[in-house]
């Protein structure tokens, strides 16, 4: 009875008008020039006005870093978007370093998808009360206090998620790439990781991903926290705010500020010492609209990436932790492959993947694409470079999943974003990324595949029977010939989800 009643309340749950949201606008670069990291910034600038400097973020402890060091930099504004946001030590303490630049003048804009702040409601209420602070929630549940309920009544607008990842400071700085907020992105308490990939980026990229936050600030499913939980009581603020400080003064969190205050990057940034690469870069995004299945095909994510890129010319290297390519995908590398461009792509193993269903997705297609010519690998679960190897392109170094989202070009271009080669990426949930003309960066990813990644990852093939075969690098390595280190439980539950009809949805 209690779950129809949950139903028919929630059938009574509409979402605030569109018309109660101010839209807000990022500081310009001008207004911030006089800063710490705007001096910085400038001092760095070379004469060609079209040129970024890229500094990728490879090592996720050294990822959490950087978003600190960038907050603690901030003089006048700073602008986060995220997918999920953990309630964790280094998730509650990022909070906390929000906290602190709000108190010293900094303005604080959050936006979060609501999917992904399970547990934080109250301590957002009272970071939102700050005047200084504005959280805004996009596409968010009606239903609080167990909103996978609220799928029941509302699935089509809720199944649509911003997975966009971005941080900026005062318009001079930005973080983009794959990394999500909490100790499994960056190695917090030992948590098992998932390796990524982020950029931190300077110049007139900056600028273009800071107009792609305000269009989301403003799009009319970016709710105002106040809209959808309520003003916060003062008492509550207090106590929320007192076990945030109290958080920021254990022992475990002063190591990472002491290490916050101790990073090579922090003095490199700010004296316009960090070693940039230097490339025109583009900026890609799906519109906010996309989550309302209102964006036209031609503004899509993928399809500005096809206009961008051209037909790869001879090589096409893809890392993709959730790799569903699809009858389409298939045919496309199938006819990429009969022109003579060489296809590697790296994917979870299924004992590494966190996602069942969509490795299911993807195993399906998995002999199709052999047969097209595509070199497949998948990493394995803890998986390490050989002794004495450095990782590279921020994949394999010490890691139970993968999460990097990235593939590069002929060798001449990289993409770093959020964009996974699936049916969700592509069609419902909102994506971004930097296209970046950068041989050094593309072939970096692509070299990494025969150095520091060919100890971390399988090479499939199939045997004379047609039958899939998992080798590793070193030939004395046990070879497979079926998905390693799984069940066989698992593998026939693989098989009967790859027969439901649920592509679509992956």
């Amino acid at each position: 009875m209690s779950l129809w009643l949950a139903i028919l309340l929630l059938g009574g749950c509409a979402l605030p008008p569109v018309s109660a949201r101010e839209p807000g606008l990022a500081l310009s670069v001008q207004e911030t020039a006089q800063g710490g990291l705007g001096r910085a910034v400038r001092d760095q600038l070379p004469p060609q006005a079209d040129l970024s400097g890229f500094y990728p973020l490879n090592d996720p402890y050294g990822a959490f870093l950087a978003r600190a060091v960038v907050i603690q930099a901030a003089d006048y504004s700073l602008d986060l978007q995220y997918y999920i946001w953990r309630g964790d030590s280094t998730g509650t303490l990022l909070l906390h370093l929000l906290h602190q630049a709000a108190e010293r003048g900094v303005r604080v804009r959050l936006l979060l998808d609501d999917n992904g702040i399970s547990g934080l409601d109250p301590l957002l209420q009272a970071l939102d009360s700050h005047p200084l602070i504005e959280i805004r929630l996009f596409n968010p549940f009606t239903f609080r206090a167990w909103k996978p309920l609220n799928f029941l009544t509302d699935f089509s607008r809720l199944n649509r998620r911003m997975h966009n990842k971005a941080m900026l400071a005062d318009n001079q700085v930005a973080i983009v790439g794959g990394r999500n907020i909490g100790n499994e992105y960056f190695g917090g308490e030992g948590v098992s990781l998932f390796e990524d990939l982020d950029v931190l980026a300077i110049g007139p990229i900056v600028e273009d991903t800071s107009a792609d936050f305000d269009r989301y600030w403003a799009s009319q499913l970016a709710y105002p926290l106040t809209q959808i939980l309520g003003e916060s009581e003062l008492l509550s603020t207090e106590r929320e705010l007192a076990q945030l400080e109290t958080l920021a003064s254990s022992a475990a969190t002063l190591d990472y500020i002491e290490d916050i205050q101790r990073s090579p990057l922090r003095r490199q940034l700010l004296e316009s010492s960090i070693s940039l690469v230097w490339a025109p870069a583009r900026l890609v995004s799906d519109a906010p609209e996309k989550a309302l299945n209102k964006s036209p095909p031609e503004a899509l994510l993928s399809a500005q990436l096809r206009t961008a890129l051209g037909a790869p010319r001879e090589r096409l290297t893809m890392v993709s932790p959730y790799f569903v390519p699809t009858e389409a995908g298939v045919s496309l590398f199938r006819e990429l492959e009969s022109q003579g461009v060489e296809i590697r792509v790296l994917t979870n193993s299924l004992a590494a993947n966190d996602v069942g269903l969509v490795h299911a997705g993807y195993a399906r297609y998995r002999e199709d694409l052999l047969s097209a010519g595509v070199e497949l690998f998948e990493l394995k679960p803890l998986a390490r470079p050989k002794e004495g190897e450095e990782s590279g392109a921020g994949i394999g170094s010490s890691t139970s999943s993968l999460h990097a989202k990235t593939f590069a070009v002929d060798g001449e271009r990289l993409f770093v974003g959020s964009f996974n080669f699936d049916p969700r990426s592509t069609h419902l949930n909102t994506e971004l990324g930097f296209l970046i003309d950068s041989p050094e960066l593309a072939q970096r990813l692509e070299h990494s595949f025969d150095g520091p990644l060919k100890h971390a990852m399988w090479k499939l093939s199939l045997d004379e029977n047609r039958e899939l075969v998992w080798s590793d690098a070193d030939p004395l390595a046990k070879t497979f010939n079926h998905d390693p280190h799984s069940s066989w439980l698992q593998r026939v539950g693989l098989r009967i989800i790859g027969w439901l009809p649920i592509e679509p949805l992956l």
